[in-house]
């Protein structure tokens, strides 16, 4: 079930189904919300967007809110955190799957996420928060992609963005770093058709064992950590999922960039891949511009996309989102 694209004079409202609004600065609420008005779209915010410590009933109130109103044709996810699997339990899929519109997030949201497609069949997305936007510097690329996942119709072919940044950006927007991204990196050749679903790994792990975790038969996964994630508890965690029942179905893994603190590298993960044979036939693809670093891609959590992996050709193009 595909939502609704966005369109010109929509509302996109804000929620905060993990950590809250208080915590961004208004220079930069401010700039997210002229950066939306430049798309041509209005934000709105929930009612306990900006509540810190929200209890779960108002996030799940404001989750439900925005569902049910019609005015309302996306919702945006503040920020991300720990914490937004604590409403998976109290939402109305129900209400959810009658009012099929946008969800976007990442990171914390991958729980999010997931939930809502394996109960409802709703096509999510893992994009930027509310907050990315109130980046100054390095936007292009999110936004570009952003726009083309929500707002267009027709195949994405996603390319990787020509640079990468991992910096604290919201401390001091002026003095950035920026990095050449020479992209892909291919780890196992091959090529494949499926459901492309992921995000945050440890996050979607969570999910593991409960009726929340949905099938990985088919799927074309696309999986990142951020700097709280080392070599060994990167390798358990992929391990872990590969554990999961239905993953001898999987069809092709892509993998977004690290983040400078983990101090994963590219043979780190070289020597991850090689050391499980479930995933030998695997298409698998590295440095995918989608994670914890920036810029990033939007990508559909349900939607179908083909993979190429060639040493001197990838391609990644969505079919339906």
């Amino acid at each position: 079930m595909i939502p609704p694209k966005l369109k010109k004079g929509d509302e996109v409202r804000v929620i905060s189904p993990a950590e809250s609004m208080a915590m961004i600065a208004h220079d930069q609420r401010n700039l997210a919300i002229r950066r939306f008005k430049e798309m041509g779209l209005t934000i709105t915010f929930s009612q306990h967007a900006s509540v810190e410590n929200a209890s779960i009933k108002q996030r799940v109130t404001d989750l439900h809110d925005a569902f049910k109103d019609p005015k309302v044709k996306a919702i945006l996810t503040t920020i991300g955190g720990y914490n937004s699997n604590q409403l998976l339990q109290y939402i109305d899929y129900d209400l959810i799957a009658n009012h099929p519109k946008i969800l976007c997030g990442f990171s914390d949201i991958t729980a999010l996420s997931h939930a809502i497609y394996e109960k409802t069949g709703l096509v999510t997305y893992s994009g930027p928060h509310f907050s990315s936007f109130g980046m100054v510097k390095g936007i292009e690329y999110t936004s570009e992609y952003f726009q083309k996942a929500l707002m267009t119709q027709g195949p994405l072919t996603v390319r990787p963005a020509d640079h990468w940044s991992d910096d604290e950006w919201y401390i001091d927007q002026e003095n950035r770093s920026f990095h050449l991204h020479d992209g892909y990196v291919v780890m196992n050749e091959g090529s494949a058709t499926g459901t492309s679903m992921g995000g945050n790994l440890c996050t979607l792990n969570l999910l593991q064992g409960t009726d929340y975790m949905p099938s990985l038969a088919g799927a074309i996964l696309f999986i990142e950590d951020d700097l709280l994630t080392n070599t060994p508890t990167f390798d358990r965690d992929l391990q872990s999922l590969i554990h999961q029942p239905e993953f001898s179905q999987v069809r092709g893994v892509v993998i977004g960039r690290f983040q400078k603190g983990s101090k994963v590298t590219l043979q780190d993960l070289k020597q991850i891949i090689a050391s499980k044979q479930e995933l030998t036939n695997l298409p698998i693809v590295a440095e995918a511009s989608f994670g914890h670093t920036t810029p990033r891609f939007t990508f559909p959590i349900g939607g179908t996309v083909s993979l190429e992996a060639k040493v001197n050709r990838v391609t990644i193009t969505f079919t339906s989102h």
